[in-house]
């Protein structure tokens, strides 16, 4: 972590940093006392040192984190970055040691006693907890409900085409709700619709299981099929050639 004196920050903040390429100089100059001392304040950390004040550059805190002087304890047992023991010693001296190599002190098990900290590189393990972090949404699979419709008087080729669509659904991972509409007096012969709804969940059986049993919702009855804990995705496999 880069450290100044006061007598250098003004040429490390607007110079050695490049802030001044980046905007951040104040518009009215540099000899406004305040805009300069609120700037310092809002980026840098003071700290005493041997009688005078070093300034550390802030660094945004993940969470509940600690880093360096925000740890608390008054002896922690520090690990350094290669992953040797260093003993239980006071923050100050941890510290010291991870300035040295141009590392920070994280604390890593603050409920353990004494805390345990390690000596690392905390920008570049936020950046690898971020990444990590996106990979694993990446490879999550959020299942969705997909609705299939179907009518009392549905035709044969109408009926295949949406029980293809349901085996799609159930292979890909979702959920599918299979609903079958009546209209005006078509309500009376329900016993229709429950038969369309037991012929697909028999014929969608190696890909799905009922999860609600067919139940009337309105004029609607409906069922929620779910795909099969383990069931094997991708096409099957070609049948072997005969001879």
């Amino acid at each position: 972590m880069p450290c100044y004196t006061l007598d250098s920050l003004p040429g490390a903040c607007f110079g050695g940093l490049g802030l001044a390429g980046q905007g951040l100089l104040f518009s009215n100059g540099m000899d406004s006392l305040g805009c300069f001392s609120r700037f310092l304040f809002s980026h840098f950390h003071f700290l005493s040192r041997g009688g005078g004040f070093i300034a550390e550059r802030s660094m945004r805190p993940s969470d509940r984190t600690r880093v360096n002087e925000r740890i608390r304890a008054r002896e922690i047992r520090v690990i350094d970055d290669e992953g040797a023991q260093l003993g239980v010693l006071q923050p100050f001296e941890a510290m010291k040691i991870a300035r040295e190599r141009g590392l920070d002190l994280v604390e890593i098990s603050p409920n353990a006693v004494p805390p345990v900290c390690k000596i690392m590189d905390y920008g570049k393990y936020c950046y690898q907890q971020s990444k990590r972090q996106h990979e694993a949404k990446k490879r999550q699979h959020h299942v969705a409900m997909k609705e299939v419709k179907f009518r009392p008087n549905v035709d044969e080729h109408d009926y295949e085409f949406k029980k293809n669509h349901v085996l799609r659904f159930l292979e890909e991972g979702d959920k599918v709700k299979a609903t079958v509409m009546f209209r005006g007096r078509e309500i009376t012969h329900s016993d229709i619709g429950r038969a369309i709804l037991d012929r697909l969940i028999q014929d969608v059986a190696e890909a799905g299981q009922v999860e609600n049993r067919a139940r009337m919702e309105g004029n609607t009855m409906a069922v929620i099929l779910a795909p099969k804990r383990g069931q094997a995705q991708g096409p099957p496999p070609p049948p072997s050639a005969a001879g």
